[in-house]
């Protein structure tokens, strides 16, 4: 899949939550590569913060970014929504310190983004996939966060309060396309016995029975409900009975469930890359979701690439008599097996390294390690694969290397291996060139790389 853009801007208007000011929002297209990005209009040369893990500088009552003494606030929802509309790409024009709250949910930027429609981009969407269970825990606040391998993005969440009117709930999301429907109408809620202490924290200040589901779980004298209403500039109101007070109801029962899902969606996507992977939450939190997306984030950083990933149990794209159609190399040079994925700029190919390859005669008896120059080689075939397969009549041509740059071996392959060869277009093909940029895999580490350029010649 390719990256995605907004086809077009789009504006929301509001007041702060927590500010209780007036802000315009303008979401932008943005080019390629370019991620998620704020930028702060109102304040001298327009200061723009990068929307990823390391930039959170608070979470009491949702996400903050910063830089320096620049910041924007409550982010979460806005994220949540490019994030599940698959938008890799995008500029946000703030003239204030936080987004508009709006209602509390995220639907009104959902509906917003389908408005204007999405744009494809030429560069290629970069997932992050989940390999082995990562977890991160809490034992203060029984928190606890986990993600494991999946094929898709999905997430599962358990709140829990000591509450008699917010018990334990529940909340899932299977897939991203239910986001609109199930997730983006959830609002952000509080409870009557929070909102003084927020307040004196300088928080909330916009809150009010529209934006926010307020929830009274403990009996207050009238005379303390009047004073947090005088502190919140709202008329007196007088709560006889425990529950919901706000005038819409409830979207679901477990609507306070749904809206966590909507948050962690939204602070996961401060990753910086679409993940693959299922994400089961108990208790979950801004301070605990931003600990959690720093890990994982630390470790996209700290990957070049990722190995593709590789069932032996699914058959091939292109099997042995595919390639052999494909290329006119033979025994003892055809030195790929099978095609596991192929698109227009990239293949993944497996080789079989068995200690019968007739090269591991001389290279060396006592040491069998497969010579580098065929590993290139291999790529150089993958490549191969990839430039001829969608031509009209393949067979009629070859490829030839031109150049072979930045060569790098990191370590032994050996009789057991299984190499992945993950090869992929640099440019578009012109003149008959193809400039290729190649990886060699086993396991997860990158044990061979290199740049070339090939020439598609039609044969004699």
């Amino acid at each position: 899949m390719n990256q995605l853009t907004l086809s077009a801007p789009f504006t929301v208007k509001g007041k702060g939550l927590h500010s209780g000011i007036e802000i315009t929002a303008v979401f932008n297209p943005a080019p390629e590569n370019t991620g998620y990005k704020f930028r702060r209009v109102d304040l001298p040369e327009q200061p723009i913060i990068d929307a990823i893990a390391e930039n959170v500088v608070e979470t009491t009552r949702g996400t903050v970014i910063g830089k320096k003494d620049v910041v924007v606030s409550t982010i979460e929802h806005a994220m949540a929504a490019l994030y599940a509309a698959g938008i890799d790409n995008c500029i946000i024009d703030v003239n204030g310190p936080e987004l508009p709250i709006l209602d509390g949910s995220a639907i009104e930027y959902v509906e917003n983004i389908e408005r204007v429609g999405l744009t494809e981009q030429s560069a290629d969407k970069e997932y992050y996939i989940i390999k082995e269970k990562t977890q991160i825990r809490d034992e203060q606040t029984g928190s606890v966060l986990t993600i494991y391998p999946d094929d898709g993005f999905s997430v599962e969440c358990m709140v829990e309060y000591n509450s008699s009117v917010l018990p334990n709930q529940f909340a899932v999301v299977d897939d991203l396309s239910e986001f609109k429907q199930d997730i983006a109408p959830a609002r952000t809620f509080v409870f009557v016995r929070e909102i003084e202490q927020l307040l004196q924290h300088n928080l909330i200040k916009g809150g009010d029975l529209d934006n926010a589901i307020v929830i009274y779980d403990e009996k207050i004298s009238q005379e303390k409900i009047n004073s947090i209403c005088d502190m919140m500039n709202v008329a007196h109101i007088e709560l006889d009975n425990l529950g919901y007070i706000n005038p819409k109801p409830l979207v679901w029962d477990n609507e306070p469930a749904r809206h966590k899902v909507m948050d962690l969606i939204g602070d996961l996507a401060l990753v910086g890359r679409p993940l693959k992977g299922r994400v089961v939450a108990i208790r979950p939190g801004h301070t605990i979701n931003n600990k959690f997306t720093r890990m994982i984030r630390k470790e996209v950083k700290h990957t070049e690439l990722q190995a593709p990933v590789y069932n032996p149990n699914i058959e091939p794209v292109i099997d042995i008599n595919g390639i052999k159609k494909l290329l006119p190399h033979r025994y003892p040079f055809l030195l790929i097996d099978k095609v596991i994925e192929i698109d227009r700029k990239h293949v993944v190919v497996v080789k079989n390294v068995t200690v019968n390859e007739p090269f591991f005669q001389g290279h060396f008896p006592s040491e069998p390690v497969m010579p580098g120059v065929l590993q290139v080689e291999a790529m150089a075939q993958a490549a191969g694969v990839l430039v001829l397969n969608y031509l009209d009549e393949p067979e009629k041509y070859s490829t030839y290397f031109l150049k072979i740059d930045n060569v790098k071996f990191r370590q032994k392959v050996v009789p057991g291996n299984t190499l992945l060869l993950h090869v992929s277009l640099c440019t578009e093909i012109r003149r008959g060139c193809a400039i290729v940029k190649g990886y060699a895999f086993v396991g997860e580490k990158v044990v061979c790389e290199a740049e070339f350029m090939a020439q598609i010649i039609k044969n004699k």
